[in-house]
């Protein structure tokens, strides 16, 4: 959720942790599900009122 609070791309995600952007694409989807979200911009709101990442 780091990279995407940052504004990375899928692509630039993949690129820097070595993965395919389908890989990060099935996490981001996984964390929506977790989160119980229907966008990532959601997601993210939600993992920093959690505080397991600070805002970007």
């Amino acid at each position: 959720m780091t990279f995407v609070a940052k504004g990375m791309t899928t692509n630039q995600i993949a690129e820097s942790l070595f993965i395919s952007s389908h890989t990060v694409e099935s996490h981001r989807k996984n964390l929506m599900e977790k989160f119980q979200t229907k966008s990532v911009t959601a997601a993210v709101k939600s993992a920093i009122e959690y505080g397991l990442i600070r805002e970007a």
